[in-house]
């Protein structure tokens, strides 16, 4: 390579690493990468409204560090496909220049993406949306994260809801991935020890057509009610509508997946409807929220847009501590997420910024409740039980 080229190409190869690892003054961009397309397709829209909803009050504050605005760079994983996980993952890491990324959303998702290009190129992820206990155990380095609680954690509150329910024996049917494993696994050993019965606990696979063999083989134990812990546009949906053709089970529960139209079409006052919803109806950021989000023309209780918007208005204070920058950046996540430090609510931008700018300590509490991580990324998180009445999310009241 002649002298002149290669000089242009290592002043071009080190511009584009300095845009990676911090902000511009006139942009920041943060990534979102999640299934657009696939078996959560329905709930994509809400989810990525909480995270532009985020961006849009920092922009409107006066943006970021010098005045830096804030965009979001969304890709498309498909919810289920891993090698689609990893290729938007480099894009938006490798080529885009991302700072952090909101996402993914299926846990499978959320796995392929981090080992593949987050965690060796050093990228904080906070997910909203993905629930399975294998997030937990990944050797990530600190820098993954989620702001929706393990199913570990919704496998023993949706546990509790189907016995408060007078319910005693159950038959379980579960997507056959990281996230219906996952759950069934923690469902089933937590309803047992609240002196239930699983009477069959089976997986199916993704996108068939019919499953009215697995239905007729669970209803062969003899329960009337049945778990469905699957995705609501995918083979949890379809498995909702072919029980009910059959009219086998005079109960169905579900869990964060299955909250969706699909859910929404089980016709009332016949078969009845129990599901956990994540969220909470008692933190002081959720009223804030929900005005914020109606007023943006979105739902404020649809699935994961509350931990949607709190995953990307967290990043954005922790990037803000950083001057931008992709290094120290989970330390600094922790810091402005947690006591001691002036409360933060939603919204709070121009608040939060002078406090951070002035090396003040904060603490955010979210749309969805407090984000205290632990070790693992995790946080405690809550639930609501809720059914659909005339097509809408009715709460029942807080799952405990």
């Amino acid at each position: 390579m002649p002298m002149r080229l290669k000089t242009a190409c290592l002043a071009a190869c080190a511009a584009s690493a300095l845009l990676a690892g911090s902000a511009s003054a006139e942009e920041l961009k943060l990534g979102f990468i999640g299934g657009i397309t696939g078996p959560i397709e329905s709930m994509a829209p809400a989810i990525r409204a909480g995270s532009q909803l985020a961006v849009d009050q920092v922009n409107q504050a006066g943006g970021m560090m010098d005045g830096a605005k804030v965009s979001l760079d969304v890709g498309d994983t498909g919810c289920i496909d891993a090698a689609k996980a990893s290729s938007v993952a480099d894009r938006v890491i490798n080529s885009d220049g991302v700072a952090a990324i909101v996402g993914a959303l299926c846990s499978g998702a959320t796995i392929a993406a981090a080992n593949s290009s987050a965690i060796p190129a050093g990228v904080v992820m906070v997910s909203p949306a993905s629930t399975s206990p294998a997030v937990t155990s990944l050797d990530d380095k600190d820098l993954v994260f989620r702001t929706a609680a393990s199913d570990a954690y919704q496998g023993e509150v949706l546990a509790r809801v189907v016995k408060k329910n007078g319910i005693e024996e159950i038959a379980v049917t579960y997507v056959n991935n990281d996230y219906g494993k996952g759950f069934a696994e923690a469902f089933k050993a937590a309803f047992e020890a609240e002196g239930g019965k699983v009477v069959a606990s089976e997986a199916h696979e993704d996108g068939k057509a019919d499953y009215r063999a697995e239905l007729g083989s669970l209803a062969s134990t003899g329960a009337t009610t049945l778990a469905v812990l699957a995705y609501v546009d995918g083979s949890g949906g379809r498995i909702v509508q072919q029980a009910l053709e059959a009219g086998d089970f005079d109960t169905i529960v579900g869990g964060d997946g299955m909250v969706g139209p699909g859910s929404a079409a089980v016709p009332e006052g016949g078969v009845k409807l129990i599901l956990t919803h994540p969220g909470s109806t008692d933190t002081p950021g959720t009223p804030i929220f929900a005005e914020a989000a109606k007023a943006a023309g979105f739902d404020p209780g649809a699935v994961y847009a509350a931990t949607s918007y709190d995953a990307a208005f967290s990043v954005m204070l922790a990037l803000e501590k950083t001057g931008g920058k992709r290094e120290g950046l989970s330390a600094a996540l922790r810091e402005v997420t947690s006591a001691p430090g002036e409360t933060i609510l939603p919204g709070e931008w121009e608040k939060a910024k002078k406090l951070i700018d002035a090396g003040t300590d904060i603490n955010y509490e979210g749309a969805s409740g407090s984000l205290e991580f632990d070790a693992n990324g995790d946080v405690p998180g809550s639930y609501n039980e809720i059914t659909y009445k005339d097509g809408k999310i009715e709460v029942i009241g807080p799952a405990k």
